[in-house]
């Protein structure tokens, strides 16, 4: 996932980094018809059951061999994923990216517009967003602080877009905020962690400098 800061961006860039958004964004998650297939959780598909329910990673499983079990249903994800990412690569994508987010991340969170994706994907999942920083980091597109303040902002409230929809969905019946609410509370939560680890980062480097 290679970026050059000179790489110019064209309409095939900007028109795959929109669509990439939309895969990202979980706004397909439960569309119905043909457009269902644009959501990455939708294309990613899930397990059938074996019985009443329970896929192959079983019931009431705890220690090493339930979290391997738990490891494996990773793997199709990750690797979908990456296969995606080498082709809108390809196709400009996050040479748009880094043009398009690089004027909003910075002074909303103090992460370069290479990181925009990953934020993006953050939102639904944190299994993504984790591959796509790693790669980041490796790339040299992000810092060891600015991964430190990325990973800070992924951590809180982790993929509140699809966390608080489907796996919380029975709490929803009973909450006095709607879904839509909640969801910017986490945001809100989410950017605050993230910029006070800034600071701690920022004061640390000022301290260093001092002595």
């Amino acid at each position: 996932m290679r970026m050059d800061n000179n790489e110019r961006v064209t309409v095939k860039g900007w028109v795959s980094l929109l669509v990439l958004l939309l895969m990202l964004s979980g706004i397909f998650m439960n569309q119905e018809g043909p457009l269902a297939a644009i959501d990455f959780s939708n294309l990613s598909g899930e397990f059938g059951k074996i019985y009443e329910g329970i896929d192959f990673t079983g019931k009431n499983g705890s220690g090493a061999k339930d979290g391997f079990l738990v490891g494996l249903t990773l793997i199709p994800t990750v690797m979908l994923f990456s296969g995606l990412i080498t082709v809108f690569e390809r196709l400009g994508a996050f040479a748009a990216c880094k043009k398009a987010f690089q004027p909003i991340l910075r002074p909303l969170v103090g992460l370069p517009g290479s990181a925009g994706v990953a934020f993006i994907s953050s939102f639904t999942g944190s299994d993504v967003a984790a591959v796509m920083t790693k790669e980041l980091v490796e790339e040299k597109q992000l810092t060891d602080d600015e991964r430190t303040i990325f990973v800070a902002f992924q951590y809180a409230a982790s993929g509140p877009v699809t966390n608080t929809i489907a796996l919380g969905a029975p709490m929803l019946a009973i909450s006095p905020l709607s879904s839509g609410v909640i969801i910017v509370v986490e945001v809100i939560c989410k950017l605050i962690g993230a910029n006070l680890v800034r600071l701690v980062m920022y004061m640390q480097r000022k301290r260093g400098k001092g002595e």
